[in-house]
């Protein structure tokens, strides 16, 4: 299954969810394969299955069961994605459109592309290929932090003590 999700904030992305219709309507994917959460998008999907929002639980559900993830670059989308081993496609929501107040997205995807953690693309044009790539490339694993950081606390609280 491919997973699309759009985020949470008020913001349309109505280019990429056009962009998943006329792939599908083309069978260059199939309908079945598809599920978006479309936000406050107002294009309504009219070849796949959608809804506008997805509770914490149903968002991991569908992360779990999908293979490729198609997101904006919202960093939450993109490391749930990742955690899981999941092929993920960034896109950036782009001012110009109406789709966020900035560009900041580009800057998140950029960094996420260029530690080959995701594929990114800037074109909605160049979805149907990224569509084909990815399945074929093979991505770096994510490496929680975590417990690097408490440890390093750990030591630095310890010698304040003593």
């Amino acid at each position: 299954m491919i997973f699309v999700t759009v985020g949470s904030q008020k913001f349309q992305f109505n280019r990429l969810l056009e962009e998943i219709d006329r792939l599908v309507e083309e069978h260059k994917i199939g309908a079945d394969e598809v599920f978006a959460q479309i936000g406050y998008s107002t294009y309504q999907p009219r070849l796949y299955r959608f809804q506008k929002f997805l509770n914490k639980e149903e968002f991991l559900e569908k992360i779990e069961a999908c293979t490729i993830i198609i997101t904006h670059g919202g960093t939450g989308s993109i490391i749930n994605g990742v955690k899981r081993g999941k092929k993920v496609i960034g896109i950036p929501r782009m001012m110009e459109y109406g789709e966020h107040v900035d560009n900041h997205q580009f800057e998140i995807i950029e960094q996420f592309a260029n530690s080959n953690m995701i594929y990114s693309i800037v074109d909605i044009k160049e979805l149907e290929e990224a569509l084909v790539t990815v399945t074929n490339l093979s991505f770096r694993k994510y490496e929680s932090n975590t417990e690097n950081i408490i440890n390093i606390l750990n030591e630095y609280l310890l010698k304040e003590v003593n």
